[in-house]
């Protein structure tokens, strides 16, 4: 059976009502009430020359999964070449970080301001691990999800780091469920 997609896409539901209902309400001069509209948008960390930039791909939950990641990859290029805009880095719901190109196995993401989440990946690395009850060498990552609670429970957090790990463990299914 596929992963159940439905907790990444509940929890970004949920992160986009939450802006659009709480964090993005603002009182005009006249007192009254107005609501911006929020988009679901992906984030990606890149290590620039000017520091870390977090651009982010805005209505990312009706792209296919091959075209998130060459909008992501795209986005990541535009920042490490200074040219990302103002619109490029903000309004994001959910940021992917990548600790392990530093050769960390794991670390502690920091949830960016009004973020729902942000899942960080450690350095792929042989380890032992057991296959089949036979110990195998196998390529292995370590994940950690920092999610605002206010936004998203405990076992749904669980969920999204479970179906990603999922996901991750047999490719060949990610792409089908793209």
């Amino acid at each position: 059976a596929l992963p159940d997609h439905a907790a990444v896409l509940d929890a970004d539901r949920r992160a986009t009502q939450a802006r659009t209902g709480a964090d993005q309400a603002t009182k005009d001069a006249d007192n009254t009430i107005s609501h911006a509209t929020a988009t679901r948008a992906a984030d990606i960390a890149a290590a620039t020359d000017r520091g870390l930039m977090v651009p982010n791909v805005k209505d990312a939950h009706a792209l296919t999964l091959p075209e998130l990641a060459g909008a992501l990859g795209q986005l990541a290029e535009t920042a490490r070449a200074g040219k990302a805009t103002p619109a490029d880095l903000s309004g994001g719901t959910i940021s992917i970080t990548n600790v392990g190109v530093f050769g960390v196995d794991t670390g502690t993401p920091i949830l960016p301001v009004g973020e729902a989440a942000i899942l960080a990946f450690g350095q792929v690395r042989d380890a032992p691990w057991v296959v089949d009850g036979q110990l195998a060498v196998r390529k292995v990552t370590t994940l950690a999800l920092s999610f605002d609670h206010r936004l998203v429970d405990g076992d749904l957090g669980s969920a999204v780091l479970r179906d990603v790990g999922a996901m991750l463990t047999d490719p060949l299914r990610m792409l089908a469920w793209s």
